[in-house]
């Protein structure tokens, strides 16, 4: 049997309060800290490994946190989970992203239909769409092929699937399976919407709406400046639009639409990469083999989440890591510093992966929890962070724990030599020397030179990123927030915190206000 408890009320948590604090900056100097380098790692998917030596932790505390794992039963909670349970107690609904990408447990039916096989057919019928646009069968109304595909919607219908077609668009074109440039459309505001019409030809453009309930007020209202846009150019925007939506939402039997794609309320919008919020988007863009090896490394990192050896699985290791920062140590924050230009836009999708799942005070009963749950979650790729936030995370008050992400390799495959190294290797070299840095520091009589060190970092290290090991790379971060969201024993999976300005929005709109929110609606010229 399941029990959904309290962080504070286990007995394994008030053991660990109690477990000696770990002196980084003496574990990570010398031979001592090589040895750590080689041994606290574990393998992910997508030939990547989690290196957490420069943590806080050692055998003791690592113990500990295995205990701690048995007891808030983490793995239990899981498979609960992907065996379709209402683990969703907010909305209550099932929880269901992992199964867009493989079969972890048993058949999971809801809605009088066996949703693997739903989300499987949704996958074939975007495959289907994408190749007959590649190939020519499907055209713009003169007959020529579509070259560019822009996506709109906002949140997770935005933030996930921009971040993961920059990932691999350099990848793409570099082992031709580069299709047609992708653009997004997310911002209520005019200008990001009319900046990407600008900048595309819209006669040879395809336009894909996403809308779960087909209301989304901001993504309708870009539609509605889209279609604008295509008939001011003579052009019929029925001819130019697919939407990714509900089975129940107004636009899934709609004649506006070449065609429609489903989704459903078992995917929260943060997770829906994997889904046809991302599968349509990246299919035509990249091609359907591309998006299958992305769902192929995600679901073999949800295999490794199934593991209840704590130590060889990474995710939930990575997890407890952070809850012991959080929670015994005290950190606000995370940082996460990946060192690929290809994944600019990865901390941005993270920070509404962690943010809006985990970014709770009250527990999945809707009681009030005395003890702090989700980090502020923040990041830029490197070495441009190095040159702008890392005075703060080097020599600032806080202590900020580092989510580093490096890769062997480069996209591209080639390199240019300059003062005996390449431009790879350099960029390696500064995260390597970044990790020890933070972690030993480096004393000095004059206080504005001394580096107290003791900060502590992780690092995800990759051979390239592709299609594989970005999946494995969002699997291993969605299946983190999973389980800490079992720790804190909050419910990960609804978003009630982004409700209230909308609803106040739309009273704006109509001109029912008063008190301060008439005053700053008349600040605004509304």
């Amino acid at each position: 049997m399941v029990n959904w408890n309290n962080l504070d009320t286990l007995a394994s948590f008030k053991e660990l309060l109690n477990v000696e604090k770990v002196d980084l900056t003496k574990v990570m100097s010398g031979e001592e800290g090589a040895e750590r380098v080689k041994n606290y790692s574990v393998k992910m998917a997508g030939d990547m490994t989690y290196n957490y030596a420069a943590k806080q932790v050692n055998d003791k505390v690592l113990e500990a946190l295995v205990k701690l794992a048995k007891e808030a039963q983490l793995s239990e909670k899981f498979e609960a989970l992907y065996n379709g349970e209402v683990v969703n107690t907010g909305e209550k609904r099932l929880v269901l992203h992992q199964l867009t990408r493989g079969q972890l447990g048993n058949a999971v039916e809801a809605d009088n239909t066996d949703k693997r096989s739903f989300y499987v057919e949704q996958q074939e019928r975007i495959a289907d769409f994408a190749n007959k646009v590649h190939n020519g069968e499907i055209t713009n109304a003169a007959g020529e092929k579509f070259t560019t595909v822009v996506q709109i919607g906002i949140g997770g219908s935005d933030l996930g699937p921009r971040a993961m077609y920059l990932a691999l668009e350099n990848w793409a074109k570099k082992n031709n399976t580069f299709k047609m440039e992708a653009k997004f459309i997310s911002n209520v505001d005019p200008d990001d919407a009319a900046a990407v019409l600008n900048s595309v030809d819209v006669a040879h453009s395809i336009f894909i709406l996403v809308s779960k309930s087909g209301t989304t007020l901001e993504t309708l209202t870009n539609e509605s400046f889209v279609k604008d846009a295509l008939k001011k150019a003579g052009l019929d925007p029925s001819k130019h639009m697919i939407a990714v939506t509900s089975e129940t939402s107004p636009l899934a039997k709609s004649d506006d639409y070449l065609a429609a794609f489903f989704m459903d309320d078992y995917i929260g919008g943060r997770f829906s990469s994997t889904s046809a919020v991302g599968g349509a988007v990246l299919s035509l863009a990249f091609g359907p083999e591309v998006f299958a090896e992305f769902l192929k490394g995600a679901a073999e990192e949800d295999k490794l989440a199934l593991n209840e050896d704590v130590l060889n699985n990474p995710s939930m290791l990575d997890a407890l890591i952070g809850v012991y920062e959080r929670n015994v140590l005290g950190y606000p924050a995370t940082a996460v510093l990946p060192y690929s230009q290809a994944l600019s836009r990865f901390p941005a999708h993270l920070q509404q992966l962690d943010m809006e799942s985990n970014g709770k005070s009250v527990n999945r009963f809707g009681e009030p929890v005395d003890y702090v749950t989700g980090p502020i979650i923040f990041g830029e790729p490197g070495t441009n962070g190095q040159h702008s936030f890392y005075q703060l995370l080097h020599q600032g008050t806080d202590i900020v724990p580092l989510q580093f992400i490096g890769y062997k390799n480069s996209q591209i495959g080639t390199d240019v030599v300059i003062q005996d190294s390449t431009s790879q290797q350099k960029l390696c070299a500064n995260v390597a020397a970044q990790i020890v840095a933070f972690a030993c520091g480096k004393a000095d009589e004059n206080k504005n030179k001394n580096f107290k060190g003791g900060r502590p970092s992780s690092i995800i290290i990759g051979e390239q990123v592709n299609p594989e090991s970005l999946g494995a790379l969002l699997a291993h971060f969605e299946n983190k927030v999973m389980f800490q969201g079992f720790l804190w024993n909050v419910n990960s999976f609804d978003q009630e915190g982004v409700q209230l300005g909308k609803v106040l929005a739309k009273r704006v709109l109509v001109h029912e206000t008063d008190g301060a929110l008439k005053v700053y609606s008349d600040l605004l010229n509304i």
